[in-house]
Parts: C-alpha cells; sequence; structure tokens
C-alpha cells in the first residue's frame, strides 16, 4: 500500500502490514450535521438506512450543505467503474466535526460545510456528492493517481487552514482516501470499502493526510477476509491455542502473575496472534464469542493453580472495550467467578487505556460493579498518553501496565527514564501495583530493578507457554524454571 505524509519532507513510501488497520470514525456514525427533523420528512428513511453505511438519498435538490444527492453518486460509481474509462473515487472525512457541532452549533456548521463543499466544487471542477454525516465523494474522471495525489495535497493544505465563518476562525481536520478504476473495484460496494480501507490508513497516520488504495493494501484486506473466515469455526473446531505470559515477581523473584494470550494458525497465512485477529474479530461481530471462551479458560486455569496448591497473585485476561457493550458481560464474569469458585483478586481483567476515552461513564460503573465481585483491574498501555492521569484517581484500578513501547525507550531516549521513574514514585504512593510489558534485555531489567517496579513481563523473562507449562513455572524461582523456560524460548526460536 503506498501512503502519503503530506508535506512531510516530500517523501513517499510503500509499506506492508500484517496487521488491521485502526478504524477511523466512519459513516456508522450518526448524522451530527442534519437537524434532527430532517429524516422525518422522509418516510422511507430508517435508522437502519442510517446505520449501513450506505448513503441517504436526499429528497430532490440537495441543500447548499449537502452537495450533490447521494442517489447520483452511487449511480455514476456504478457507471464508472463498468466503463472502460480511466479515473480515480476520491473520499473525504471531516475528522472533528461533530466537535465542532458541539461547540459552536448546528447554524454555525451548516455554513461551514457550505464553505467546504464549495472550495471543493471549485477545486475539483467536479460535483461534490455527500454521504452520511460529514463524508464525501468525488469522481475524477480521467485523473491518474499521481494526479489525485496532488490534489489531495492541495485540499489537504487548506485544511491546514483556519476556516472563517461570522468571523469566527475554526480549525477542522480532513482524512482522505482514493482507489483508482478499473482494476480493483468490481462493483459500488467494493469501491465503498476499498475508500474507507484508505481513508482509514490515512487516519492511522495522523489529522489532514491521504492515502491511495493499491495492491498491497488490497492484500491486506485479503488477509482480514481470510482471518474473518477462519474465526467463524476456530471455536467449533477448537483450533484457538492457548498460552500464556508468565510475570516475574521482583520482590519474591518468584513468577506469580499470568496474562492469557491466543493464536492461531491458518493454512497459506500462517501463525496469527491475538493482537491482529481480535481487532478482526470485533468488526466482524465475533469477539463476544471469542472473549467468553477465552474467560472461561482463564477461570479453568485459575481453578486448576489453587487445586494444585501454587502460590500467585492473578491470572489476567486483555479484554476488549466491546465487552462494555454486552448486557450480560457483567453476568457471565459472575458466572466464571461461581463456576470456577475464584477467590477475590485471582482473576484480573486488563483494559487498554484508549478505552476510557470512548464511553468513560458506562465503563466507570461496570469497573466498580468488577471490583464489587473481587476482580482485579489492570489498565493496560498506561504512559501511552492516551488518558488523563488522572483516570487513575477516579477509576477502581489496581494495577498500572506500562506500554512496551514506553519500556523500550529506556536504552534510545534517555527523557524517558525520569518520566518512569517518577510514575512508579507514584503508583507506590498510591499503593497500586506497576507490570513493565516488553522487557527484553538486561539493561532495561537493571533500570526498572533500581526504580523498584514490581513486575516484568517480557522474552527475557519468558515467552508465552501452554497451560501446562505455566503449572511448571507459576511461583518458582528463575532458578528453579531456567530449563523449562529455555526448553520454551528454543522451540520459539525454531
Amino acid at each position: 500500500m503506498i501512503w502519503f505524509p503530506k508535506k512531510n519532507g516530500g517523501n513517499s513510501s510503500e509499506e506492508s502490514e500484517s496487521g488491521p488497520s485502526p478504524s477511523y470514525p466512519s459513516h456508522s456514525q450518526p448524522d451530527f450535521n442534519q437537524a434532527p427533523a430532517d429524516n422525518s420528512t422522509n418516510p422511507s428513511i430508517t435508522a437502519a438506512d442510517q446505520a449501513s453505511g450506505r448513503p441517504v438519498p436526499t429528497s430532490g435538490t440537495a441543500n447548499p450543505a449537502s452537495g450533490s444527492s447521494s442517489v447520483d453518486c452511487l449511480s455514476r460509481i456504478e457507471n464508472v467503474i463498468s466503463s472502460k474509462d480511466r479515473g480515480v473515487v476520491m473520499k473525504l472525512y471531516l475528522e472533528n466535526f461533530k466537535r465542532l457541532n458541539q461547540v459552536f452549533g448546528y447554524h454555525y456548521c451548516q455554513q461551514l460545510l457550505s464553505q467546504i463543499i464549495q472550495y471543493l466544487e471549485e477545486k475539483t471542477k467536479h460535483p461534490v456528492y455527500r454521504y452520511i454525516g460529514v463524508e464525501f465523494i468525488l469522481i475524477l474522471e480521467n485523473y491518474t493517481q499521481g494526479q489525485a495525489s496532488a490534489l489531495a495535497e492541495e485540499i489537504l493544505e487548506q485544511f491546514d487552514h483556519v476556516w472563517k465563518v461570522e468571523n469566527t476562525d475554526c480549525l477542522c481536520s480532513a482524512q482522505i482516501g482514493f482507489c483508482s478504476y478499473p482494476g480493483y473495484a468490481d462493483n459500488t460496494d467494493e469501491m465503498l470499502k476499498y475508500l474507507d480501507e484508505a481513508v482509514t490508513k490515512a487516519a492511522d497516520m495522523g489529522p489532514n493526510q491521504y492515502a491511495c488504495y493499491d495492491s498491497v493494501l488490497q492484500a491486506v484486506t485479503l488477509r482480514k477476509q481470510a482471518i474473518a473466515k477462519y474465526l467463524q469455526t476456530a471455536l467449533e473446531n477448537q483450533e484457538i491455542e492457548v498460552r500464556y505470559r508468565p510475570t516475574f515477581h521482583t520482590a519474591t523473584g518468584r513468577f506469580t502473575r499470568a496474562e492469557f494470550y491466543m493464536r492461531i494458525f491458518i493454512q497459506g497465512i500462517g501463525m496469527v496472534g491475538a493482537d491482529e485477529f481480535l481487532p478482526i474479530a470485533e468488526d466482524s461481530g465475533q469477539i463476544r464469542a471469542i472473549e467468553y471462551f477465552a474467560l472461561n479458560q482463564v477461570g479453568r486455569c485459575i481453578s486448576n493453580l489453587i487445586l494444585q496448591g501454587k502460590e500467585f497473585d492473578s491470572v489476567s485476561l486483555p479484554i476488549s472495550p466491546l465487552l462494555f457493550l454486552q448486557e450480560d458481560f457483567l453476568d457471565e464474569v459472575e458466572r466464571v467467578m461461581d463456576t470456577y469458585k475464584i477467590p477475590a483478586g485471582k482473576l484480573a481483567l486488563e483494559i487498554e487505556e484508549s478505552t476510557l476515552t470512548t464511553a468513560y461513564l458506562n465503563i466507570n460503573t461496570s469497573m466498580q460493579e468488577l471490583e464489587e465481585m473481587g476482580v482485579e483491574l489492570i489498565l493496560n498501555g498506561f504512559g501511552s498518553g492516551v488518558s488523563s492521569i488522572t483516570s487513575i484517581l477516579e477509576l477502581p484500578v489496581h494495577t498500572l501496565k506500562f506500554e512496551r513501547t514506553f519500556i523500550w525507550q529506556m536504552e534510545t531516549n534517555p527523557r524517558s527514564l525520569p518520566v518512569i521513574r517518577g510514575l512508579l514514585s507514584i503508583a507506590e504512593d498510591l499503593n497500586l501495583n506497576v507490570i513493565a510489558e516488553g522487557v527484553e534485555t538486561e539493561n532495561q531489567v537493571s533500570l526498572l530493578n533500581s526504580y523498584k517496579c514490581p513486575y516484568l513481563q517480557g522474552f527475557y523473562y519468558s515467552p508465552t507457554v501452554t497451560k501446562d507449562t505455566l503449572m511448571e513455572v507459576i511461583g518458582s524461582t528463575l532458578d528453579e524454571s531456567r530449563q523449562t523456560i529455555l526448553k520454551e524460548k528454543e522451540k520459539m526460536r525454531r
């Protein structure tokens, strides 16, 4: 896939990714820029239509802030794809428009949209088709990929500057994705999907960027589709491999924690880790079944450790933020704890720090209930800077897990050292545990030990292991588990 960091030294590059791209707020979002009564005038437009991601037709001529009819757009895309002509379909997404609507109000934003649409029409000399929310489509007939790139540069340069409405300035960010035709999309639905992939890639690079859908991004898309298809039967066929990451406790010199991990082997693709397939499961709606499977596996593991008389702190399960939207999530956690007779503090759930920026109030309530059940709550990715540090004061968090890139910077960025030292001191004063993940070198171990980091996790200590191997490792010292771990490391290197 080719992507283009806009005006960043003039460099463009081509890169392949094995993992899925993070999603951007897509056309499934509600339309924040239409008056609430608009759809009531057209009874044929339902909530399902708006949630489907397909364009909602306007009745008659579009209003000045809407652009050309989306129905016309669908027809035009279908026509150009079926023709022998060449060109580019471009999609522009206004990134922070919901916030602008909340701050400035509906009428201000309608005028802003009118300005943006007028600018796009004057710049491109082509109709601007508005989709649900703040996504716009341009069909650039006879354009080459290079010409589309140059146009995207010019458009995004305008978005680097303020827009003035009613003598008030505002900044509005945009992302652009485009796909040439013919060659990739065989129909309108595919073209819309590929445009989404390109905009997602642009969003991953930051505000006011653009990306092109090409053969490499197509390979990434096909890989994601193959993984999603495999996941449909992976649980039923018991093809998900369960493993654990042992965690070392520096005070006792023993492995006293473990983190659940999954991976799958797909013919023609190879080994795929949870970091890659879980986001795909979120997109495909399979996350609930997979996460509940994982929760039961962790419950069974904890039960076995207790039956064998092992002394340990907890076994943790990283959970998707989507689980907080499941009505039966808390009931399922309670059921697992009851079924496997798990004492308070032995089951830990890891929550990504980024989750706190999405549905804070709902998550806070759920976390309070989980704490009351006796679940240890771990804030994963702490130090990534996604959420406010005040979250550790307001939420019932028991343990912080440092972002692994944060740990890696210890050896490359001296300025990270006082930050890590300071955070560890704060955590100690607040009586919070800290886990440093991604520990791989002797130097990292030495620094973290000097800062009195209580828990260390990473390949330096142990790779992921099976449940049977975990039974041998948990509660043991480095010397006692050395031979077992060396064997596991050899297996990983093969």
